[in-house]
């Protein structure tokens, strides 16, 4: 028996206008993430890498695409759920694949399991130049109880 994919009831449009309310610190006003899609189920971000983001030798910083994998599971919850602002993370894994250079790195996320406290979703991060795969993260968010 397959399941149906939970329907978003925010836009990616709407969803980057609540975090540059709730979160202005990230990257100065989103000008480096962001999210560009909402699907049912999953969403996709977008680091648009810039020299900020490489450590030495032109290669996108572990800690950006860490980053980047987060903001696509903080993307689901706000998308699926609505503007819950204190929904945290509580585990995040992520396995660097190969280099990335300076340039967009799109992140698609989905929601595997959505639960009432928890939601289990994973992040793959290709660079749409070749599609390649640079890195994969799983992790889980803990969601608040509602009001």
């Amino acid at each position: 028996m397959t399941q149906a994919l939970p329907t978003p009831v925010m836009t990616a449009e709407e969803v980057n206008a609540f975090l540059s309310q709730v979160y202005p610190q990230l990257n100065d006003h989103l000008e480096g993430y962001s999210l560009i899609d909402v699907t049912p189920g999953g969403c996709t971000v977008r680091l648009q890498a810039s020299d900020r983001h490489l450590r030495p030798g032109g290669t996108v910083s572990g800690p950006a695409l860490f980053t980047l994998a987060d903001i696509g599971g903080y993307g689901c919850v706000l998308s699926h759920l609505g503007p819950e602002a204190l929904s945290v993370t509580t585990n995040l894994n992520i396995n660097f694949m190969r280099k990335a250079e300076a340039g967009p790195i799109d992140g698609y996320s989905r929601i595997l399991k959505l639960g009432k406290s928890l939601m289990v979703f994973d992040v793959e991060m290709r660079t749409p130049e070749n599609g390649l795969t640079v890195a994969h993260a799983s992790g889980t968010y803990s969601i608040p109880p509602r009001k």
